[in-house]
């Protein structure tokens, strides 16, 4: 009988440790979750609903005050309405060149060598750092820089132009810049794609007699449909965070004609100090990124059900 009881302990023991051991290696994971991601989240949304946080050492409870200031604030709209041109052109300019290259970079009329030697070219945008892309773009967009000057000479422009600092010319240019420093990212994705497309299926296709176009359009990107999909919403999300880039830029100027969501955001924070606004607009943000997440996941897992 007391072998029997000892048996069953240790099975018992045996049973707890293995279910224990798993949650076990993820506790670390969890404790640094839960510190540096729930608690900021959770503490942000609570500052949201109150008059002025950290400024006020008393605050008090205002309840959707903050969120009212923010949607009927006009800057925001107009910070929302520049995020979606930004994004909206980014993310098919990033597509679009990234599969372009990509299409370029496994062709067969391509040698070894020449493709070696394109695909260090095309690379050279994501080898730079935010910052040191921001200080070569100013440095090129100068009025006095390269870029005036060469377009001077081929009688492009006349005179002077202030790129960076015209309400006219700034939203664009800093959208172009961050198609230019993001697009080898998915030229490399798209790339591994359609590496990973059988050749049983084109030379099926020319058996039937189908062109180039037939072929990139019945068999290149449907393949590379989930992979599109995935990268797409995977875009939407890391342009609509894009801060760094834009505040080194033109730091949401001139006369918020480059404000994004993200800087008017900092602004709100760190500028006007008001603190209870800004987290309101954070959780705003907040909300449009889970958005997308959702999509992203959704689209994950259509990816791997196919």
């Amino acid at each position: 009988m007391k072998k029997l009881k000892q048996q069953n302990r240790k099975t018992t023991m045996f049973k707890f440790k293995r279910t224990a051991t798993p949650y076990l290696y993820l506790a670390p994971t969890m404790v640094l979750f839960f510190a540096l991601m729930l608690v900021p989240v959770v503490t942000v949304v609570g500052y949201s609903f109150f008059d002025n946080v950290i400024m006020n050492r008393h605050p008090v409870f205002d309840g959707l005050n903050n969120y009212r200031m923010i949607l009927t604030d006009p800057v925001f709209y107009e910070s929302l309405l520049n995020t979606a041109i930004f994004v909206g052109m980014s993310v098919v300019a990033h597509i679009t060149l990234g599969m372009f290259f990509a299409l370029l970079l496994n062709s067969s009329l391509l040698h070894a060598i020449p493709k070696a030697i394109y695909r260090v070219i095309y690379i050279i945008p994501w080898v730079f750092t935010v910052s040191i892309i921001a200080v070569l773009w100013r440095l090129l967009l100068n009025p006095n820089g390269v870029i005036t000057y060469f377009l001077n000479v081929l009688g492009t422009v006349q005179g002077h132009i202030d790129w960076l600092g015209s309400r006219d010319t700034a939203l664009g240019v800093v959208t172009f810049v961050n198609i230019w420093s993001g697009y080898p990212f998915y030229l490399v994705s798209i790339l591994a794609g359609l590496q990973g497309i059988s050749n049983q299926l084109y030379e099926a296709a020319t058996v039937d007699g189908a062109g180039t176009f037939q072929k990139l359009v019945f068999i290149t990107i449907p393949q590379l449909k989930p992979i599109l999909m995935s990268l797409t919403i995977l875009d939407c999300i890391w342009t609509t965070q894009q801060y760094a880039l834009v505040w080194m830029l033109t730091g949401g100027g001139p006369v918020h004609a480059t404000e994004m969501i993200s800087t008017y955001t900092y602004k709100l924070a760190f500028s006007s100090y008001e603190f209870s606004r800004a987290s309101a607009s954070a959780v705003i943000v907040l909300m449009i990124s889970l958005l997308l997440i959702f999509l992203y996941v959704k689209a994950q897992k259509a990816r791997e059900s196919t």
